[in-house]
């Protein structure tokens, strides 16, 4: 299996597979909304209430609060897309992974908010709350609490959420000496 990129959306991870596929149905009503909100034309306020329409409904089946202006990169995979939060101003990297129950959203008195590297795995019921930026190919245990910022290869658990590990798929096998 090939190594899978930090900096290049693997777009194919979005595209539904079946006709139920929530998380994917999701996210093409976002990507669509945001595709047609730039455009112009006697149609467009027919189309983007049709997609505002069909975002509505897979958020109810999925449960997700997701806006449609969120900023996520491409490849974004959503496996069981069950009660996850995003902040509308969160930036999500390409080729990202949030499973169920998983909040990205900001703490009492944060004006900034989590970024996401590329290829970032956060497993279910995980909280990554305030101005956090994780690393590329990082990793973020089941239920872990993130208030700080995650290095890239890194593997976060608990609560307080605390290095736990090393990523070494994705390392350079390059060391630098100081």
């Amino acid at each position: 299996m090939a190594p899978i990129s930090a900096q290049k959306p693997e777009w194919a991870r979005e595209a539904p597979r079946r006709f139920w596929d929530p998380g994917r149905k999701l996210l093409k009503a976002i990507r669509d909304y945001q595709r047609v909100i730039d455009t112009t034309g006697p149609l467009q306020t027919i189309r983007l209430k049709f997609i505002a329409l069909r975002h509505r409904f897979w958020s109810v089946i999925t449960q997700c609060d997701i806006p449609v202006t969120c900023k996520i990169g491409g490849g974004l995979l959503l496996p069981h897309p069950t009660g996850i939060v995003i902040h509308p101003d969160a930036v999500i990297g390409p080729n990202c992974l949030l499973m169920h129950q998983t909040t990205l959203g900001s703490v009492a008195g944060a004006a900034e908010l989590p970024v996401l590297g590329g290829h970032v795995d956060v497993g279910p019921g995980a909280k990554i709350l305030g101005p956090v930026t994780l690393g590329d190919h990082a990793v973020v245990g089941a239920n872990a609490v993130v208030v700080r910022a995650v290095a890239a290869c890194e593997i976060v658990g608990g609560v307080p959420a605390k290095p736990i590990g090393r990523n070494t798929a994705y390392e350079s096998p390059i060391k630098i000496r100081a």
